[in-house]
């Protein structure tokens, strides 16, 4: 039995399902039954465990679908290599969104992104538009970080060379700021609870994680999704929370209005983590979207 699975096998849930997928042994839960299918994408840095409080009333008339991403939580983290097919771009892991749908048994979903999980349901949206029945993007980085972030073409080799040293590096900096990083997402801190944070340090650093996390940055490159949203033909709310020092609320205003027909919500009292800090509201901004947009549709 190889190291991950171990840990899978150790701090798994019993309702933790597992799927293999690219090379991934992608962590999974299913909560409730019917349609439509909701599909939890969390952002970075965190893992299923940001949905905790709105999976119960979510899931309540419809099936809702939470993973780990690549690189976090209780998926695996292979190297990739020649011999393998194993990918963490953007790319690939909007191919993984879909294969997990069908995996559970439907054909299509509504997604729901926070941050850089908003970038990946829209990534999903704008290559699979078939598999998507609408978009839910909260405080997603469409302007700024992860979605337009790039790593040079002429320094990749190099980097990629020398993937052990600078994962090491990853690792003591990621380590040494994770806790104030995490916190910066929350408005009122106060209500992020010291075993919370320790829950999420624990849901990250598990198994060879630096070097993960390092080959996820080494496929990061600019998604130009900004020149595709006069493309998306699906009913979209754009969340933000009053607060979001993380995505800026001027972003989100600004995806609202470049989206087709988007709908905006603006949460007060929180900041990036709105599912997290007011969970009650999140979710009957979510509620209240799908029964108007289920009539659409």
């Amino acid at each position: 039995m190889n190291a991950f699975l171990q840990f899978q096998k150790k701090y798994a849930d019993s309702d933790s399902r597992f799927f293999e997928s690219g090379g991934f042994r992608v962590h999974y839960k299913v909560f409730g039954k019917g349609e439509p299918l909701i599909v939890l994408l969390h952002g970075s840095f965190l893992s299923v465990r940001s949905w905790r409080d709105v999976v119960a009333p979510l899931s309540e008339k419809t099936t809702v679908l939470v993973f780990d991403r690549p690189a976090f939580g209780l998926t695996s983290r292979p190297v990739p290599s020649p011999e393998n097919d194993v990918r963490y771009s953007p790319e690939a892991q909007s191919d993984l969104v879909v294969r997990l749908i069908e995996e559970v048994g439907h054909e299509k979903a509504i997604l729901v992104g926070n941050s850089t999980g908003g970038t990946l349901a829209l990534l999903v949206a704008l290559r699979h538009p078939r598999q998507v029945q609408g978009l839910v993007l909260v405080g997603a980085m469409v302007y700024s970080g992860y979605a337009t972030s790039e790593v040079p073409a002429f320094l990749k080799p190099l980097l990629t060379g020398m993937s052990p040293v600078f994962s090491r590096l990853m690792k003591f900096l990621i380590t040494k700021l994770y806790d104030r990083n995490i916190r910066g997402f929350w408005y009122n801190k106060a209500l992020l609870s010291d075993e919370t944070l320790a829950a999420f340090r624990k849901d990250l650093m598990i198994g060879d994680w630096s070097r993960a996390f390092w080959e996820l940055f080494l496929e990061t490159h600019h998604l130009g999704l900004e020149k595709k949203l006069g493309n998306l033909e699906v009913p979209s709310l754009v969340i933000t929370g009053e607060h979001d020092l993380t995505v800026k609320t001027e972003e989100s205003f600004k995806l609202a209005r470049e989206i087709p027909g988007a709908e905006l919500e603006v949460i007060p009292n929180c900041g990036h983590l709105p599912q997290e800090e007011v969970p009650e509201a999140f979710v009957a901004a979510v509620m209240l979207f799908l029964e108007k947009s289920m009539k659409m549709l």
